[in-house]
C-alpha cells in the first residue's frame, strides 16, 4: 500500500516491518517526509497559554514563524523565560503579552491559533473569523503538518472519551504499535506534530495518532484535521453555558465529520436525535454504537459483535477477561476495538482479544484506589462531573463483581457543593436524579470532603463500596477534578 503526503513535504520511500495481526502480513511501502520551515517569514499569534497554547507556540517557532503569545491571565509566566523556549529568546522570534492587550495586534499577524479553553466570543476572534483572517484551532494547526501516513482516530462525546482513547492506546502499545495518545487528554496534538518535524526521519515516529477531542476544540471549523476514524460516544446536556443549545452542541461535535469521505469510518450512538440531525450532509461510512451496521454489546455474555461490511469488519470480541470496574467499560472497550479495526493498520479481532485483560481506566474514572481492612472498597470516580456520568457509573456497580470483590452501592456520600447561589438546589437535584435512576440511597448534607468521607466510613461495612462520584464540577473547594480525586484518595488511606 502506498500513501502520499503532498502538502509541505519532500518525499522519501521507506519500508515498514509487518505490524501485529493474527496472520502474517507483508511489509508495506509508504511515502514519508522531511518538513521544511513552511512558516518562515510569517507571524503567528497564539491565544491562550495553557498546555495546548504553549505546545502550539513551540510548534510555530519550529516551523519558522515569529510568535506573539497572548493570555489575559497576568499570573502566567512569560514563555521567553521558559527553558523550552530559550533558543528563541532573541527578542525577535517570541514575544509574550499577559493581561490587557491591543486587539489591533491580531490584525497584523498572518495566522491566529486558538487554544481550546478560549471562546471565539473573546479576544475579538469572532470578528477576525468574519473578516477572513486565518484563525485556526490548535488541533487544526497541528494537523496541518502531521504526515498523512499517520492514521488519526478522533474520539469525542460528553462522557467516556478519555477512557476510550486510553484503551486504544493500551491496545496498540500491547501489540507493539507506536502511537501518539493525547489531544484533550494530557498531550496536545501540537506535541505530536513537533516531534514529527523536530526529529527528521524517513520513517514517521508514530503509526497512528489517537486524539481525544472536546467540543471546545471543534468550535472553529477545521480544514486539515481529517481523521480516518471519528467517534461521538454520546451526547447529553453539558457545556451549555458555552454552546447555548443542544442543537449547537451536537453540530459542534459533528464538525469531526466535516472533511471525511466515503472511505472514512464514523461511529455514533444509535437513536440520538440531535446527532442524527447534525450529521445530515456529511459523507462517511456510518456505524452505530448499539446497532448494526456497527457494534452491539451483550454485557451478560460479555461479548461485542461487530458488523460493518463497508469497511470489511464482521467479527466478535470477547470481553470476559476485562479487569476494570463498571459494565459501561464493556462499551468503552468495544468501541475502542472497533475504532482500531477501522484504522486499517493490520490489527484483527484475534489480536485485540489478547489486549482486553490489560486494559486499565485513566485515573479518577471508576478507579479502585484502596481495599481497607474492614473489607470496604474505595472507588475514585471524580471525573464524573455531570449527573449522566454519575448515574452510569453507580448503576453499573450494582451487583458488579470485579477481581473477586463483591461491590455493593449503599454507602455513598456527596460532598457539599460550593456554588453559593445553587447550593441547596443542586444537592437536591443530584439526590433526586439518583433516586429516579433506581439508586435509593440516603442523602446526607456535609460541610466538605473530609466530613463526607468520615460519614461514609462510619456507615460502610464489609463488602460495601465508598464511591466518590460527585455529578458536578469541582467548584472552589478544589482546583479541578484531579485535585478532588487525590484528596479523596488521601482520605481513603487515612486512619
Amino acid at each position: 500500500m502506498k500513501l502520499h503526503a503532498c502538502n509541505y513535504y519532500k518525499h522519501e520511500t521507506v519500508t515498514l516491518k509487518p505490524i501485529h495481526s493474527a496472520k502474517n502480513t507483508k511489509p508495506r511501502t509508504i511515502k514519508s517526509c522531511g518538513l521544511k520551515q513552511d512558516l518562515q517569514g510569517q507571524s503567528v499569534a497564539v491565544i491562550g497559554l495553557g498546555k495546548s497554547g504553549r505546545a502550539a507556540a513551540r510548534l510555530a517557532l519550529a516551523r519558522g514563524a515569529s510568535v506573539l503569545a497572548i493570555d489575559q491571565n497576568q499570573n502566567l509566566g512569560h514563555l521567553e523565560k521558559d527553558s523550552l523556549f530559550e533558543k528563541y529568546n532573541d527578542g525577535l522570534s517570541l514575544r509574550t503579552i499577559l493581561g490587557d492587550f491591543d486587539g489591533e495586534l491580531l490584525k497584523d499577524v498572518d495566522v491566529v491559533v486558538v487554544s481550546p479553553g478560549v471562546s471565539v466570543e473573546s479576544y475579538g476572534l469572532a470578528c477576525l473569523l468574519q473578516s477572513g483572517k486565518r484563525v485556526m484551532s490548535e488541533l487544526d494547526f497541528a494537523a496541518q503538518v502531521i504526515p498523512r501516513s499517520i492514521k488519526i482516530l478522533a474520539v469525542t462525546g460528553t462522557n467516556g472519551k478519555s477512557t476510550v482513547v486510553t484503551f486504544v492506546g493500551q491496545m496498540l502499545n500491547h501489540l507493539g504499535i507506536e502511537a501518539f495518545v493525547g489531544g484533550n487528554l494530557g498531550n496536545p496534538l501540537s506535541e505530536a506534530a513537533f516531534h514529527c518535524i523536530a526529529l527528521p526521519s524517513s520513517k514517521p515516529k508514530f503509526q497512528a495518532s489517537i486524539v481525544e477531542v472536546s467540543s471546545y476544540q471543534m468550535e472553529i471549523p477545521n480544514k486539515y484535521f481529517c481523521p480516518t476514524v471519528s467517534v461521538v460516544l454520546n451526547l447529553t446536556p453539558d457545556h451549555l453555558e458555552r454552546h447555548k443549545t443542544m442543537k449547537n452542541y451536537a453540530l459542534t461535535k459533528c464538525h469531526l465529520f466535516s472533511h471525511m469521505v466515503n472511505t472514512k469510518l464514523g461511529l455514533l450512538p444509535f437513536g440520538n436525535q440531535h446527532l442524527n440531525e447534525a450529521i445530515k450532509g456529511h459523507r462517511f461510512n456510518l456505524a452505530w454504537i448499539g446497532a448494526f451496521p456497527g457494534v452491539k454489546i451483550d454485557t451478560e455474555a460479555k461479548t461485542a459483535s461487530f458488523e460493518v461490511p463497508a469497511v470489511g469488519v464482521v467479527s466478535q470480541l470477547q470481553l470476559h477477561n476485562m479487569k476494570v470496574m463498571g459494565r459501561h467499560n464493556y462499551h468503552n472497550a468495544a468501541v475502542a476495538a472497533l475504532s482500531v479495526l477501522g484504522l486499517d493498520i493490520g490489527v484483527d479481532v484475534e489480536a485485540l482479544n489478547s489486549t482486553i485483560e490489560i486494559l486499565r481506566t485513566p485515573p479518577h474514572r471508576m478507579q479502585i484506589v484502596h481495599r481497607d481492612i474492614q473489607g470496604v472498597t474505595w472507588v475514585d470516580d471524580s471525573k464524573a462531573t455531570n449527573l449522566e456520568a454519575t448515574c452510569t457509573g453507580l448503576m453499573d456497580l450494582k451487583g458488579h463483581k470485579s477481581d473477586a470483590v463483591y461491590v455493593n452501592v449503599n454507602a455513598i456520600c456527596v460532598s457539599q457543593l460550593k456554588d453559593i447561589y445553587n447550593l441547596v438546589y443542586e444537592r437536591v437535584l443530584i439526590w433526586k436524579t439518583l433516586v429516579n435512576n433506581g439508586l435509593s440511597i440516603p442523602c446526607f448534607a456535609v460541610a466538605n470532603m473530609k466530613d463526607a468521607v468520615n460519614h461514609a466510613r462510619r456507615m460502610a461495612t464489609n463488602g460495601d463500596a465508598i464511591v466518590l462520584s460527585p455529578g458536578c464540577a469541582s467548584f472552589d473547594e478544589f482546583r479541578n477534578f484531579e485535585h478532588r480525586g487525590m484528596v479523596f484518595q488521601e482520605l481513603a488511606f487515612s486512619a
